[in-house]
């Protein structure tokens, strides 16, 4: 299990945040949507936990096979989703992922949200954190994909109308007023021999990539989201979230018939080998399994693009 935790500040209060996360998870998951890729939204909910209690539940369906790496698509099926189930207890948060066919894979992210600079070393109440497991991510020079960028949201050059905020300059977090902190530790776990590795320094990466395309995204689209009320913002939650499941499910029934079906893995296996797989937790698909050429299917989807509540 390889356990990191991020620190992720913005020129923000945590009241504030609290609209800005909403309405920022909703755009950005439409925006990630479409051509047989996105986010589905499942269950978006008030619930009750055991041991936090009020708060609201969501369940989505995370499209992403299209872009792992080739490594990885060796014990991957053609189609296949990442379940992500979220209990938000502003300002605590908690977060996993799942995926049904590998029971040794696991994410686990714990969010708490502080009105500081990012300079409390036990913010989960538990056990600091060593040192060399933190990272503090800056939404203002830290590289994101060449792919994310866009010039509107460049924080060197952002500045709000609303709040009169921005543009950030350099050692912006030392004189900023206001700021918060986004404390996330993030628990990921592949006990698969061979692929541990790789598999959870992979999917760490597109963690950080994404919290910084979220948190850069919450601050430049601060004019569209600051003075709403948590109604206002809860309306265009659902609106969002049947214009994202729209695009999602069209796309992946307007699919063309899929290229010539493959193994599960990418390289033939002995009975020995399929007998190792199971013992580590891994479900082999038989050929019989997988669809022919003739039978429609959805074409894979995508990368982890939900932002992490």
């Amino acid at each position: 299990m390889l356990i990191k935790e991020y620190r992720v500040c913005m020129p923000l209060t945590v009241d504030e945040y609290r609209i800005g996360q909403l309405y920022m998870i909703s755009k950005h998951s439409c925006e990630q949507s479409g051509g047989g890729e996105g986010v589905e939204v499942v269950k978006n909910e008030p619930s009750v936990h055991p041991q936090y209690g009020a708060g609201q539940l969501t369940e989505k369906r995370i499209y992403l096979s299209s872009k792992l790496p080739s490594w990885a698509k060796a014990f991957v099926p053609w189609f296949f989703y990442v379940t992500e189930t979220a209990w938000n207890f502003y300002p605590y948060t908690i977060t996993e992922y799942s995926v049904s066919f590998l029971p040794k894979f696991s994410v686990r992210i714990e969010t708490r949200f502080e009105n500081n600079k990012g300079n409390n070393n036990n913010v989960f109440g538990d056990t600091p954190s060593p040192a060399p497991s933190v990272s503090f991510l800056d939404i203002l020079s830290d590289p994101i994909p060449e792919k994310h960028y866009k010039e509107v949201e460049d924080l060197s050059r952002w500045q709000s109308r609303r709040t009169g905020r921005g543009p950030l300059q350099e050692g912006w977090r030392d004189t900023q007023e206001p700021i918060m902190c986004s404390y996330k530790r993030v628990q990921c776990s592949f006990e698969v021999y061979g692929f541990q590795s790789r598999t959870e320094e992979f999917i760490h990466k597109n963690i950080r990539d994404i919290l910084l395309v979220g948190h850069r995204q919450a601050v430049a689209w601060m004019d569209e989201w600051h003075g709403l009320t948590m109604e206002e913002v809860r309306e265009y939650e659902r609106t969002m979230t049947e214009k994202t499941n729209s695009k999602v499910k069209s796309s992946q029934s307007s699919t063309g018939p899929p290229p010539a079906p493959r193994p599960a893995f990418s390289r033939s296996i002995s009975v020995t080998d399929e007998r190792s797989l199971h013992k580590m937790g891994l479900k082999t698909v038989s050929m019989s399994d997988l669809p022919t050429p003739t039978t429609a299917a959805p074409q894979s989807p995508m990368r982890l693009n939900s932002t992490p509540e």
